[in-house]
């Protein structure tokens, strides 16, 4: 993909699915926890999933989402404790960081945007050590208001001072990009391949790439 980086200053990536594998989260939430809930409740898997999934979707693309204090009041599980259960699988997508010391090394402003609550976020960079890479992190838990919002992207301008007409966003969500859209972010890049465990489909709307060496200048596209 040709992308001119003269005329990008910040660089905003989503974390899950778009710099780590999804699978990590999938498995988390469709068989981990209804496994425990199921155990809890004394009730079997195939009726746990049913009851929790409708419980899932119920809160998308609200900040109870991603909050896991909410979920572990509302389920009666220690959500955090189960998610170290299963830590293991945390993975980093391949060629990020090298993509992370390219957006260094030529001066770009790369920003960790993401949706997911504070503790997973501790637990994710502890496991991959991607922290220091960024000029920041931002949880929409902050901002107050969730990425699939179309007020996100205005409001994360009191954290971050971006240009959206000199900004690239990095996402795994066709429903958060078509919100950088509207505001106005000029670079919008989809990641297909968000799960090491499912078929990568390119968007029809958006620009998309398999892995971020594609947007490293002389790197090749890998995959």
């Amino acid at each position: 993909m040709n992308i001119d980086w003269k005329h990008i200053d910040t660089v905003l990536l989503d974390m899950d699915g778009t710099l780590l594998d999804r699978h990590f989260d999938d498995h988390f939430w469709l068989e981990h926890v209804p496994r425990r809930w199921a155990e809890r409740n004394k009730t079997s898997l195939e009726q746990a999933k049913k009851h929790l999934y409708a419980l899932f979707n119920s809160q998308e693309n609200t900040l109870n989402w991603t909050d896991l204090d909410y979920w572990s009041s509302h389920l009666r599980l220690d959500i955090p404790l189960l998610k170290k259960e299963v830590e293991h699988l945390i993975a980093v997508h391949p060629y990020v960081v090298e993509f992370l010391l390219f957006l260094r090394q030529h001066g770009k402003h790369a920003w960790l945007v993401t949706n997911a609550h504070s503790k997973t976020l501790d637990l994710k960079m502890k496991k991959t050590m991607l922290g220091p890479y960024f000029s920041g992190i931002v949880s929409a838990h902050q901002v107050g208001l969730p990425k699939e919002d179309d007020r996100f992207w205005g409001e994360l301008r009191r954290f971050i001072p971006y240009d959206p007409r000199r900004t690239l966003l990095g996402e795994d969500s066709e429903t958060n990009l078509g919100t950088a859209a509207r505001f106005g972010i000029r670079y919008l890049v989809y990641i297909s391949r968000f799960s090491s465990r499912l078929q990568p489909e390119p968007s029809s709307t958006y620009q998309s790439i398999h892995y971020f060496s594609q947007l490293i200048p002389g790197f090749g596209e890998a995959g």
